[in-house]
């Protein structure tokens, strides 16, 4: 496992379990919940599926099953790429108490078995934050690209490069240079919602942040052809860029 993968899963796994119940609720809650409006729990990210029957979608750090459940609920047949087994632990809860199977990897996104699932996808999909994570875009981009079948496309949703220079997003990350590539330390995304003292004691993740270009040529540099760029406001200020949303095939 790359080191700052390492460290990013002792953040990851640093009571997210507890975490995910007060947050979302015991699994049976979220399971109802799912299985009453799994399209609505979806969000934006429905309007970017063509179909859900039949077909393998790849959730990459997929967290605790929030778009992984709906999607299996719909017809998917998903599987989870994430780091923590904390996250494996709800996420399987809540599909058993929905009733829906779901696969759950607890693995370095990079080191990903491409003896197993080379070519295997019709859809890679991310939502909430991810690519910061990654310390060379280019890399994981080329392991989206191998993820997927001929045909399939990637739907990456992640905070919009405008957080690099104002909090908009409310991510918790300092303000710095927009072409910076400097590698950080920073709080992980749960570390917020904890008591100042529980706070200090949560490890520390390691970011890098890019621009849009980055983001761009890496998606075009490892062969996807790009079908859409979009760009939705972020939830703290309407007016201003918050999220983005690329959709590209392979």
């Amino acid at each position: 496992m790359i080191d700052y993968s390492a460290q990013n899963k002792k953040a990851w796994e640093y009571n997210a379990y507890e975490f995910w119940v007060s947050q979302d609720g015991a699994p049976s809650e979220r399971a109802k919940r799912d299985r009453e409006n799994p399209v609505g729990m979806l969000k934006q990210y429905a309007h970017y599926f063509d179909t859900y029957t039949d077909i393998r979608v790849a959730n990459i750090c997929g967290s605790c099953g929030k778009k992984a459940i709906p999607l299996a609920i719909l017809g998917a047949e998903v599987t989870i790429f994430d780091i923590s087994e904390d996250n494996r632990k709800y996420a399987l809860e809540v599909s058993d108490a929905a009733k829906v199977n779901i696969n759950f990897e607890v693995c370095d996104v990079l080191e990903i078995n491409m003896d197993k699932y080379k070519n295997y996808f019709d859809v890679v999909f991310m939502e909430g934050g991810v690519l910061h994570y990654f310390h060379d875009i280019n890399e994981f981009m080329s392991i989206m690209y191998t993820l997927l079948k001929d045909g399939g496309k990637m739907i990456c949703s992640d905070f919009h490069p405008f957080s690099k220079v104002c909090d908009i997003v409310g991510a918790k990350q300092p303000d710095m240079d927009y072409f910076s590539t400097d590698v950080f330390e920073g709080e992980m995304a749960h570390a917020p919602f904890y008591e100042e003292e529980i706070r200090r004691q949560i490890p520390k993740c390691s970011y890098r942040r890019y621009t849009v270009s980055e983001i761009i040529n890496a998606v075009i540099g490892c062969g996807f052809n790009l079908h859409r760029f979009d760009e939705y406001p972020a939830w703290t200020n309407s007016k201003m860029p918050g999220e983005f949303i690329i959709v590209a095939g392979k």
